[in-house]
């Protein structure tokens, strides 16, 4: 980040590169498995830290705060949702029951799937946690929140992936 506040492009590509594919998984599964709203908010984080390099705090790592900021403008933009809410919810589609057998990716691409049905504060919490390796303590610094709290997330979120797919007991564990 210091080399990108001294202009230095070829720090900000290193970081693009590292960042890229990883922040748009997070954006993808936040935002509802939305290809253009992953690269919109993909697009604005970048945006941020060529705009703004001078926002990074270097007592932190570089992926905890990039994070922070991605986890941030989902928060904003659930909150510019549910300002403009103003006609019922759709019904969402009910998934039917997962066959005995599946693969390991199809079983995988479920369960994330099937995050979509929590609120955004456990999806998140979720998410960095098992898909991008945080421990709980990054993702508490992260989110100004207790340590308590996150494993609480954590724990409701295996509890509702555990009864939902159920019927594989003893193929999967959460």
């Amino acid at each position: 980040m210091q080399h990108i506040c001294n202009g230095d492009q070829q720090a900000f590509n290193l970081l693009y590169n590292r960042y890229n594919d990883r922040l748009y998984y997070y954006f993808f599964r936040m935002l509802g498995n939305s290809e253009a709203l992953a690269n919109d908010f993909l697009q604005d984080v970048f945006l941020k830290i060529i705009e703004q390099p001078g926002r990074f705090n270097p007592a932190y790592p570089f992926k905890t705060w990039v994070f922070s900021v991605a986890y941030n403008l989902c928060k904003n933009e659930y909150r510019r949702r549910e300002i403009r809410r103003d006609c019922p919810a759709t019904e969402k589609q009910v998934n039917p029951e997962l066959p005995v057998e599946i693969s390991n990716e199809k079983l995988i691409n479920r369960i994330f799937c099937s995050l979509d049905e929590l609120n955004p504060e456990h999806r998140s919490v979720f998410i960095m946690h098992y898909r991008e390796g945080f421990a709980v303590k990054e993702i508490a610094a992260m989110l100004e929140l207790a340590p308590g709290t996150i494993k609480s997330r954590l724990f409701y979120t295996r509890k509702f992936l555990a009864d939902k797919f159920r019927h594989l007991k003893g193929e999967i564990e959460f």
